[in-house]
């Protein structure tokens, strides 16, 4: 449910043409304001520029002070590498990428059923997020998994570990549908050795 406050900011963000991710208020009076641009099926990913940043900020000091929202301090920025994903459009649009979500229920509660390799009352799992293959069984009705490969226990020093025994680590899946997260973001993941040629 949004606050009055969180109306006139995402107003004011979609008439500057651009898509409000995020507001977080904190104990300090921090206002901060999270924004993209929109995004256009098949067409390519755009990014938030400093510019874009600056007039919403402009914009959102004038209509706030106007509106009498009480705030220290104003911050606006682009969602990041660990983005919040908001709605099921957003599944689609990183289909393919690391996820981080984190269930409303734990497994095994609620009528949920843990399937092999996944602990019962886990509530959090990072991993590939995929568009799940129509189903011909009604009761299966998830459409998107997240799909990670279990840690293989680290050898001990000088000790030689085959490929074949990397291999066998264990995939896992788990179905899901929208109403079923309570929260999904962008895994974190950084590259710091650059480019492949």
């Amino acid at each position: 449910m949004q606050t009055g406050y969180q109306t006139v900011i995402e107003q004011t963000v979609k008439g500057l043409g651009l898509d409000l991710v995020e507001v977080q208020r904190s104990a300090g009076g921090l206002l901060r304001v999270t924004i993209e641009l929109p995004h256009v099926p098949g067409g390519p990913e755009q990014y938030v520029q400093v510019d874009d940043c600056e007039r919403v900020t402009r914009q959102l000091q004038y209509v706030l002070e106007v509106e009498g929202v009480d705030y220290s301090r104003l911050e606006v920025s682009s969602p990041g590498i660990d983005r919040l994903l908001r709605h099921e459009l957003d599944l689609a649009r990183f289909a393919g990428e690391v996820i981080d979500i984190t269930l409303k229920n734990p497994i095994g509660q609620a009528g949920q059923q843990a399937d092999q390799g996944i602990t019962v009352s886990r509530r959090k799992f990072r991993g590939v997020l995929e568009k799940q293959e129509a189903s011909a069984d009604p009761k299966e009705q998830a459409q998107w998994q997240i799909v990670w490969r279990d840690e293989v226990k680290p050898a001990k020093p000088g000790a030689k570990v085959s490929q074949k025994k990397l291999d066998a680590a264990a995939v896992n899946a788990l179905g899901f549908e929208w109403h079923e997260i309570r929260e999904a973001r962008l895994a974190p993941i950084v590259n710091f050795k650059g480019r492949s040629q």
